[in-house]
This record gives structure tokens, sequence and C-alpha cells, in this order.
């Protein structure tokens, strides 16, 4: 089998080739370092079956960055037919000299000059002959977004096939500073690039967008318009699924069960299918969200959210790569703290790692949409949403302002800003639906075994006297300060498996689902005691999965069990402040 790597610095657009060759769902965005681990996909081109590795952004074949490490290790260790070097067009005077590196190394080398049809609009012009020979390789040119040079670097790939594949020796590399003078002498003699550049739509928007007064409050313009958005489209089609999943366990599922054994009933409908049927209705907004959030990171809004930030951040101890983190964490929490290799420093990394699971992922996001929906009208909703988000971040921020001089850092923070570009559709849908596919894989696995146990504490060894009721009693006097119903509990202890199990949980544990669980709900709980559980629940410790990120990264035992201990002492202490003085002041 054929082995090729897909090389560059971030955001050039290597995961978006990547997904061009091989057809792959490799998430891209329009800011840096998304790629944090190597990605692989195998297609067939021409006769041979070929293996492709997308490696994280690297800058220099010697820096230190975790991430670059990855990369470095990769390729000196690898026997690869082809290094496929994906380099942005517009900024060749500042990356000509990683073509060079590998140059040094020997390595069989593809060169894609990546977003042609940016360079075309910026008027610059490229000599790729004469740049070939320089280089001694196959230079195309490539739009990867709009798909434009694919079946070229396709051949120029297979053409690197008759050469013998071979390790590259990393013993004697030049770093990237001595290669400079090189590399502004390659650029000046192959690209021909306009000495002044038209003011664009960029530079017009970041006046408002960057504006010192007006950024942060647009910031946050833009996220309760998600919401909103979110709410007004995304609540009719949760609706429609829920209509569509009574009318089946009425007419079908119920039907279907008649004759069983009361307990095998009760655990099918009561258990699993209700369960089940409210996590399900969640999928129509949790392909919406990320559809419209797939809009703000592919439009390059993000980092500019980031460069904000780097001010008030840095006053934390952290800068504005721990925001990214911290936005990147809103999807997931998982590939946030797996994207700390970025950070150099590694006590900046270690209070990064600290702040990102407080950031409010899709799974707390299911959580917090139902019981928000049903417990506030539909116009204080989107408000309750967003006072959530901005929670998030506040606990983060506060988080690593107490913390920060255990873990000081002064590595000098750079960030590029790249332009605004119009998001692709199929980018947006494949977001939404990558986001959407994992949802309903994880309720098809995880969520059916977390009500079924869920069903079996409440019902075994019968539904008066359960272990659920003997757990509720156990965690009653620390739940009840802080105005959550003890019977909650279970909810919580599964949450810690995964998020996405709290909502099926609450079914099985009330004997509703749908707008019945969000009727049953309201009844039990006053929207101040529905606020507190959800602060509880965006506070308190992150799913598995997140944990162990935070074992792989940091690599201590003794910093992963700190970090769950002060986020569950910090959630107690959060809800237990909001909840008795919303009570003091009357509410």
């Amino acid at each position: 089998m054929k082995r090729i790597a897909l090389v560059g610095m971030p955001n050039t657009g290597k995961s978006t080739l990547f997904n061009r060759l091989t057809g792959g769902t490799a998430r891209v965005a329009n800011w840096p370092g998304l790629t944090v681990e190597l990605a692989s996909s195998r297609i067939l081109l021409g006769g041979d079956m070929v293996q492709v590795f997308d490696l994280p952004g690297i800058y220099d074949l010697t820096g230190g960055a975790e991430d670059e490490q990855v990369a470095q290790r990769f390729l000196a260790e690898a026997h690869l037919d082809a290094v496929v070097l994906v380099l942005n067009a517009c900024q060749l005077d500042r990356q000509l000299a990683l073509a060079l590196q590998l140059k040094a190394l020997g390595a069989p080398l593809v060169l894609c000059l990546n977003m042609l049809d940016e360079a075309k609009r910026a008027g610059i012009t490229i000599d790729v002959a004469a740049l070939s020979q320089a280089l001694d390789c196959p230079i195309e040119l490539v739009s990867a977004k709009y798909g434009q040079g694919i079946p070229e670097t396709k051949k120029a790939i297979q053409g690197m096939f008759v050469k013998t594949s071979h390790q590259m020796d990393f013993s004697n590399i030049p770093s990237a500073s001595i290669l400079h003078p090189q590399e502004h002498q390659l650029f000046k003699s192959c690209v021909h690039q306009p000495p002044t550049l038209n003011e664009g739509a960029t530079a017009k928007l970041d006046r408002f967008v960057l504006h010192p007064w007006l950024g942060l409050p647009l910031f946050i313009l833009m996220m309760l318009a998600l919401f909103q958005l979110t709410y007004a489209i995304g609540t009719p089609l949760q609706d429609y699924l829920g209509e569509g999943l009574d009318w089946f366990k009425t007419h079908a599922l119920l039907p279907a069960t008649a004759g069983l054994p009361e307990f095998a009933r009760g655990l099918i409908v009561s258990g699993v299918f209700d369960g089940i049927s409210t996590v399900l209705t969640f999928a129509p907004i949790i392909f919406l969200f990320f559809c419209l959030m797939a809009i703000i990171e592919d439009s390059g809004y993000f980092a500019r959210a980031a460069f904000m930030m780097d001010g008030v951040m840095s006053r934390m101890g952290l800068d504005g790569r721990g925001f990214v983190m911290l936005m990147m964490g809103f999807g997931c929490n998982v590939p946030a703290i797996m994207g700390t290799r970025v950070i150099r420093d590694h006590k900046a990394r270690l209070l990064t790692m600290l702040t990102i699971p407080f950031s409010l992922c899709s799974a707390r996001l299911q959580i917090f949409l139902f019981l928000s929906g049903a417990l506030f009208s539909p116009t204080q909703a989107p408000w309750v949403v967003l006072s959530l988000y901005l929670a998030s971040i506040l606990i983060a921020m506060s988080t690593a302002v107490i913390f920060k001089s255990q873990f000081k850092s002064s590595e000098p923070f750079a960030l590029e800003l790249p332009p605004y570009r119009l998001p692709l559709f199929n980018h947006i849908w494949r977001r939404g639906w990558g986001e959407a596919r994992d949802f309903l894989r994880l309720a098809t696995t995880m969520i059916v075994i977390g009500v079924v146990l869920v069903w079996l504490l409440t019902n075994y060894p019968n539904p008066q006297h359960s272990y659920a009721e003997v757990i509720a009693k156990f965690f009653a006097p620390v739940l009840s300060p802080i105005g959550i119903e003890s019977t909650l509990s279970i909810a919580l202890i599964f949450g810690f498996v995964a998020k996405e199990v709290v909502l099926g949980a609450l079914s099985v544990i009330t004997g509703h689902e749908g707008a019945a669980l969000a009727s049953q709900l309201a009844h039990t709980l006053d929207p101040v005691s529905a606020y507190s559980f959800m602060l509880f629940s965006l506070i308190y410790v992150p799913c598995v999965s997140t944990i162990a990120a935070i074992k792989k990264e940091s690599k201590s035992n003794a910093y992963t069990a700190f970090s769950l201990t002060w986020s569950l002492g910090l959630a107690w202490l959060v809800s237990f402040v909001f909840y008795q003085s919303a009570r003091l002041l009357g509410f």
C-alpha cells in the first residue's frame, strides 16, 4: 500500500484538500490549529491503494510545540511515497521556508499552492515553472474549497509512486530562520505581488468587528442571533419529530408489546423508548445549531474573537489561543483539550486545559435547550441559553485568574487573521450532519445503555423501594441546599458518563417523555431551581471522554484529579450562591 502525508502551515486548507482527495469528513474551519491528531483515509488512486494522512499544521520542522512534534515524528518514522505540501498562494513570502526544509530532507515532494481563487483576486501571479525547477518538485495550483486542480494533484501524486519510498533524516535539518534569505530570493524571483493591495471587504468589516468598543457587543449579538435562529427554526422541527415518535409509540410500539410481561414491557416502553425518544427529538436542533456554527467558523470570525479577547485573556494568565480553545469546546471539550498542543509553554497549556471543561458543549446544550424551552417563555429562552454560554466563559476566566500564579507563562501570542470567506453549502451541511450523525450514533449505544440502567435503578427491586430511592436519599443533604431534587441525582450521575444521557434519564425517572416530560418538569421545578440545575450541569465534572483526554494530554493523575475536584466543588458553590441568593431576594 502506498502512503502519502499532507503537510502545511495552520489554516492553509490541508483538511479541505484532504476531504477533496479522500471524500472524508475531516472538520474544516477558517481558523488555525483545528487538526490536532493524525487523520487518515484510504483511497484508490489509479491502480494503487493509497493511505492518506492529514498532519497537524506545522510552521517549522524544527519547532518545539507538541502538535509540531507529532508531525515531525511521523515524517521521521514513516516510509512515505509522497509528501504533499499545502501552502497558501497568497502568503508564499513566509511559507516557502517549509518547502525548502522538506527539499533539504530529500522528501518526495508535491507542492500544492492552495487558495488560487484568492491569489487571483489579489493580483498575485506565480511563475510555476521557475518555482518547480528551483524546488525540483511538481507544483499544482489548487483551490481546494472549490475543487479546482484536484485531478491534476492526483496525477502528480501518482507520478511520485515510481520512486522508492524512503525514511527522511531529521538529524541535520536547517531551521526556518536560516532559510529566510533563500526564501526571500525564491519569492522575489518566482512570485509577483502588487506593491499595494486595494482595501477589501475584510479590512472594511474589521473596522467594526475589531472595534475596541463595538467588538465584544457584536460578538454577544452574534451568539444571541444564533440561539434565536436555532429556536425559531429548530423548535417546529423538534415538535414534528416528537409527534411522529408519539404516533409510533401509540400505534405500533404499545400494541406490539401488549402481550409481554409487565417488566419487559416497562423496560422497552418506559425505559428504552421514552428515554431515547426524548433525546432523539434534539437531532434537528443539533443539526441546525452546528450548521449555523459552521457559518461563523468558516467565515473567519472566531479568529477575530480570539484576537479581541487576547488583551482580556492575558490578564488572566491565558492568551487568545485559550479563547479559541474555549470556542472549540462549544462543540466538544475533547478536541479542544487536544488542541492545546499548539501552546508551547507547558504551564500555559495546563491552565488552558483547566478552563476548557467549563465550555458549554453540544451535549450540555441539549439539556439547556429542553429545560429553558419547558420552563421559560419563547422570548426568555434564548436569553437563558445565552446567559449560560456567557456564564461558561466567565467561570473559565475566573478559574484562570484564581490559578494563574500556579501556572505562570511568558510565551508571546501571535495569531494570523485569515480573510473573511463565504462558507460553502457542502461544508455547512457536512458539519451539521457530522454532529447529528455522531449524536445519533451515541444515542444508539451509550444513551441506550444509560437509560436502561436508569430504568433498572428506578424499578428494582420494585418502583416503591428502588435503588434509585436509596441513592436519592444519600445525596439529598448535598443537593437540597442548591435547589436540586434528590431524585435528579441519578441523572447527574449518568451525566458523568455522557451528558447526552441526562435527558433520557430525566424521562425515565419521571415516567414521561417529550412534551409530557416538559410539562412534568414545569410542575416540579420552578425557574430558579431549574436554572440552578442547569448551572450545576454546566460546571460539574465533564464526561468520561473529556477526563480521559485531560489525563492523556497532561500525563498526570494528580492534575486530572485536581481538575475534577475543582469543577465539582465549584459547581456546588456557584449553584448554592445563586439559589440561596435568589430565594433571599424573593424569587
